[in-house]
């Protein structure tokens, strides 16, 4: 599958080539559609000249079209290199691979699938890793209060995770209803419609305290709880979701901004509120490990986190449509027209 210009794909026959030494041959199942970054490749709104993802080989080139791309395909090993072990054929494995229904791989770039894991359950690994990336950038800390903008895959996948630790409160903010309906659904306390209840309130509703016995009565709600989140997220994809994030954040808190814009540019109000708060924006990118995790966190052990924690993930229930990677065009004009229908599309092989 081929992105061949602004809302252009092409889905196209062509040669490949026996393993080398160290290579597997794979048959796909299924791969997932990123709703981000793809549908920015989709839309044209990708710098060409950056490159698609220096860490991995089949990702290597460039967004000048045309060019192959995607980041989650799950198949069957049906062939081996003189050099690995016999015993891989007939393993399922996902690989970091552009859609294609046939591939030559690296061994070293591909997981094998567990066997309680369904194929279409391990293409959600690459973003569930994602998930598990952002949690670790936001450090969340017991007590705290946090709100998540964007609930695509990714955003629900972080407030599935999120759930889990021991927040006081977690609100989630996106723009269409099947979404905040899964995202309490998996765990938040409440889902809001960006236009209209203020997550702000809903933080203070929630975490306000009652005065504690011998305390003096009549305390302002601001004095009883502070009102603004003490960590946010940003994982919607609209830039100006990234200023309703910042005002969200209250004194010293953090705002993870998890989502690329491509070409889009972000307008942010650093008005004196923000001037005084401390507030930090954490830029989280999964290609990466950050700095101050480096010498404990790998790249192995944070995949080996993201396959325990997609275990216990109903999965399932993002997938809203499949469709064959000969109508690869109709999956990505499905996303960019239709969203408030889809949340995970699948290609099928």
């Amino acid at each position: 599958m081929y992105f061949t210009g602004p809302r252009e794909v092409d889905v196209r026959e062509t040669a490949v080539p026996d393993p080398g030494p160290n290579e597997l041959e794979v048959t796909a199942t299924v791969s997932a559609i990123s709703s981000g970054t793809e549908l920015l490749l989709y839309r044209g709104e990708m710098d060409p000249e950056i490159a698609a993802d220096e860490t991995l080989e089949a990702l290597s080139g460039s967004f000048s079209y045309p060019f192959p791309y995607g980041y989650a395909v799950v198949g069957t090993v049906t062939a081996v290199g003189a050099d690995v072990d016999p015993a891989w054929r007939g393993e399922t494995v996902l690989a970091f691979h552009p859609h294609a229904s046939e591939f030559v791989v690296g061994v070293d770039e591909v997981s094998i699938v567990p066997a309680d894991v369904s194929p279409a359950a391990a293409a959600f690994l690459p973003n569930v890793e994602t998930a598990v990336n952002l949690v670790l950038d936001g450090g969340p800390r017991i007590g705290e209060r946090a709100v998540v903008f964007g609930q695509g895959v990714v955003g629900l996948l972080t407030t599935a995770l999120l759930a889990e630790t021991p927040l006081s409160s977690l609100v989630t903010v996106d723009c269409y209803e099947e979404r905040r309906q899964l995202s309490t659904a998996f765990g938040a306390d409440r889902s809001l419609d960006p236009d209209g209840p203020d997550p702000i309130a809903a933080l203070h509703e929630r975490t306000t305290a009652p005065d504690r016995p011998g305390s003096p009565s009549g305390r302002s709600e601001r004095e009883q709880s502070p009102r603004r989140a003490d960590l946010t997220y940003e994982l919607s994809g609209n830039p100006a979701a990234l200023d309703a994030a910042v005002d969200a954040t209250g004194y010293g808190g953090r705002v993870v901004v998890g989502s690329w814009y491509g070409t889009k540019t972000a307008e942010l109000s650093l008005d004196g509120r923000f001037h005084r708060s401390r507030i930090r924006l954490i830029s989280s990118q999964v290609s990466t490990i950050a700095p101050e995790r480096r010498g404990r966190w790998t790249v192995a052990r944070r995949l080996a986190t993201a396959w325990r924690r997609l275990e216990g993930l109903e999965t399932d229930r993002l997938v809203t449509h499949r469709v064959p990677i000969a109508d690869a065009p109709k999956a990505y004009e499905l996303l960019d027209e239709r969203p408030d229908e889809t949340v995970q599309v699948l290609l099928t092989y």
